[in-house]
């Protein structure tokens, strides 16, 4: 039942409001929680962070403990972070690090601290915004509409197999890939054994989301030499359930659906100024003049929508 939505525009713009209307106009297919995924302008060097704490009442001593994570692996915090509490006694946070010596070894140790302070998202560019309620109320918490960007993710929630808290619900972060995010609609029925064997390749899951699992096992391909193209192409025969997801880079956003197509998308693309969305009223709520639908209504679809002439092959 959850709604997501993709969003990219030629130039940088408020892609955060856009993506805020997009979810706006889906609330009613789930309002436990929404979250967003905005690729903002890239750092030269160093890396955003944006996640969350569990006890405000311990957040000094969270981030006391998180920030010797970093200079253990060679990296520091560059400012104070920004910090945003919320009514269930978690906290969020969003702070800038510099490079740490290996990003992949970082991550891995400062995930020993995820039951206390956890890691939502890391990259130059990519900004995870999530928490309990609807498109508006996070969108007020976290200043969404006023983010400037090229392109983003956007979704609203309807728990079913796992609970309604801000580090279960969507985007997911591909960890430890840097500035690779995804949203999703439907259930992977062989979660359980997809992860199993990502887990014996070294990979990390927080969450028992089966959305976090596409992420990292497209990430994974393309890491072992395939496209992304290559690696959407292969989920559909690879990965069994009923599912549409969308997955972004710094580059744009590519999307795949499962054989039988029963979880739809929609979209508008004006010369690559682009919505999609679960619903087409989503869309033309970005789009508002009459212009032509696609509907991606079709059996294993995959595709990929890249940001002005960069391509997303790679």
């Amino acid at each position: 039942m959850c709604g997501i939505a993709g969003r990219i525009m030629q130039a940088p713009g408020k892609v955060g409001r856009d993506l805020v209307s997009l979810m706006e106009a889906q609330e009613h297919r789930g309002a436990d929680s929404t979250g967003f995924a905005i690729y903002t302008d890239p750092l030269d060097t160093g890396y955003k962070l944006r996640g969350m704490g569990f006890d405000q009442t311990k957040l000094d001593a969270d981030l006391a403990d998180f920030t010797h994570v970093l200079r253990d692996h060679g990296a520091d915090l560059l400012g104070d972070p920004q910090i945003v509490r919320g009514a269930e006694g978690h906290y969020c946070f969003r702070m800038e690090m510099s490079d740490p010596k290996d990003l992949t070894a970082w991550t891995k140790d400062a995930d020993t601290l995820a039951k206390r302070i956890e890691v939502q998202s890391c990259g130059r560019s990519l900004e995870i915004i999530k928490d309990t309620g609807s498109a508006a109320e996070v969108a007020d918490k976290h200043g969404v509409r006023d983010i400037i960007g090229t392109h983003g993710l956007g979704h609203a929630r309807l728990a079913t197999e796992s609970a309604v808290f801000p580090n279960a619900s969507h985007p997911f972060w591909a960890r430890p890939f840097s500035d690779v995010a995804i949203v999703h609609n439907g259930q992977i029925t062989d979660y359980y054994t997809q992860r199993e064997r990502l887990q014996r390749q070294g990979y990390q899951f927080l969450t028992e989301n089966d959305s976090e699992l596409i992420a990292v096992w497209v990430s994974d391909q393309i890491k072992q030499g395939l496209s992304m193209q290559q690696a959407l192409t292969k989920s559909i025969k690879s990965i069994d359930g009923v599912f549409t997801f969308m997955i972004a880079r710094p580059d744009g956003i590519g999307f795949a659906k499962d054989r039988f197509a029963m979880k739809p998308l929609v979209v508008i693309d004006q010369n690559g100024d682009l919505a999609a969305a679960t619903e087409e009223q989503a869309v033309r709520r970005v789009f508002s003049d009459e212009c032509d639908v696609i509907n991606h209504d079709g059996p294993s679809l995959t595709g990929i929508w890249g940001i002005g002439n960069r391509s997303m092959a790679a």
